[in-house]
């Protein structure tokens, strides 16, 4: 078959067909067999589809599970034994925390300066107080500081105020017997007022200044912010 002409006159040359070299078993020697170009001697296999088992499982949240099978919270045992209870009050801002201090924070729900939440006396509890306690105080809070706190700081969904003080006492009755403070109802952070004569100290700690642990000093500090 004679060459094709392009508009230009040149004579267009034909590709040549691929080579392809293969390997004898036994002589050892090559030999050369051409290969189309175009040539699909061995087609793409279909794409494997997973199946529905193959497929990963839905992760189903423990309050899912929780509502599912009707289970409830587990009082701590510390609660159980009748041990009291650690008001934790924020002194200090942000300024030169570390992201390691702030994350501690974070998990107490001492988001703002003056806030303050109710946390059980255990292990766990003790390691971060202690861990930021160059930032927040903390002590025993009592029965009659608490049932004030609810009553006077005590907020609902919605900012709606504790307005009964009969009810308040029994808030206060069910967090010292064990229930955690959002099991009650109520938000679990108490926004209070800064400390009619102010902090001792936001640099030092107790006694010298107001940071770190209080102990039952605690609730002189918080009649004054209620």
């Amino acid at each position: 078959m004679p060459a094709k002409k392009s508009d230009s006159g040149e004579v267009e040359k034909k590709p040549k067909p691929r080579m392809k070299v293969e390997q004898k078993k036994e002589g050892g020697e090559a030999t050369f067999q051409p290969k189309s170009a175009f040539s699909q001697e061995s087609p793409r296999a279909p794409r494997k589809t997973k199946t529905p088992a193959e497929k990963k499982p839905k992760i189903v949240k423990a309050a899912e599970i929780e509502e599912k099978e009707g289970t409830k919270a587990v009082p701590h045992e510390n609660h159980e034994k009748g041990e009291k209870l650690f008001a934790v009050v924020r002194v200090r801002g942000s300024v030169g925390i570390t992201k390691d201090l702030s994350d501690t924070l974070m998990m107490l729900r001492l988001h703002r300066i003056n806030h303050c939440v109710i946390v059980p006396k255990n292990q766990n509890f003790d390691g971060m107080l202690h861990k930021a306690r160059n930032f927040i105080t903390w002590g025993e809070i009592n029965k009659e500081t608490l049932e004030k706190l609810v009553a006077k700081r005590g907020r609902f969904a919605g900012d709606k105020r504790v307005t009964d003080l009969n009810y308040a006492k029994e808030l206060a009755h069910l967090i010292l017997s064990g229930k955690n403070v959002k099991e009650t109802g109520i938000k679990p952070v108490f926004r209070l007022s800064p400390p009619s004569k102010g902090y001792k100290s936001t640099k030092a700690l107790f006694p010298k200044g107001s940071l770190g642990y209080m102990g039952e000093r605690i609730n002189e500090l918080l009649k004054r912010m209620i």
